[in-house]
């Protein structure tokens, strides 16, 4: 498109050539940087709703029982190693609206920490996933900030409209793995 200094003058001038914009190499640990996995890379098999939890890339990685359905939803992960569990488990209860307690651990780290019921100041957001793990969750978060940072204190946390859709698609008995 011309400026609009040229087309007022009636100049018929082309437009500047475009030029590419240099290729970059991606950032680490940007929203946009985790690439997508293959479920054979991490399980034996599928026959089941399958979630990898990358906590290095900061997504989750979502296939439905046939392989047919793959989605990728950026992630908040773990403040630090010693928060972080890795492993296979799955998912063994989901809840709408969950109310949150904070653990003994988190108590200690910061004893002003209170039990919360549903609301928009509850740190699980509006939907939560229970794992086979105590005090683990792939939750949803009310502040945004923490997606695609290390800011939790165990949980997997997603946007609330990302664990909606996850919620609606996953049921009780998925597998899930977190690496």
């Amino acid at each position: 498109m011309l400026p609009a200094s040229a087309l007022a003058q009636g100049t018929a001038e082309a437009p500047p050539p475009l030029i590419p914009a240099p290729v970059q190499a991606p950032v680490r640990h940007n929203l946009s940087s985790f690439s997508s996995q293959d479920w054979q890379d991490h399980f034996e098999t599928l026959g089941r709703v399958t979630i990898l939890c990358d906590t290095t890339s900061r997504a989750l990685h979502y296939w439905n029982e046939d392989g047919s359905d793959y989605r990728i939803y950026p992630t908040s992960v773990p403040a630090s190693e010693e928060l972080t569990k890795r492993g296979y488990t799955e998912v063994v209860r989901k809840r709408v609206g969950p109310d949150w307690t904070p653990t003994a651990s988190m108590k200690e780290r910061n004893p002003e920490l209170r039990y919360m019921p549903p609301g928009p100041d509850n740190p699980l957001g509006t939907h939560a996933m229970y794992l086979g793990w105590p005090a683990y969750l792939i939750h949803g978060t009310h502040d945004t900030r923490k997606i695609g940072r290390r800011s939790s204190d165990g949980c997997i946390g997603l946007y609330n409209p990302s664990i909606e859709e996850l919620f609606a698609i996953t049921p009780v008995g998925a597998q899930v793995r977190i690496i």
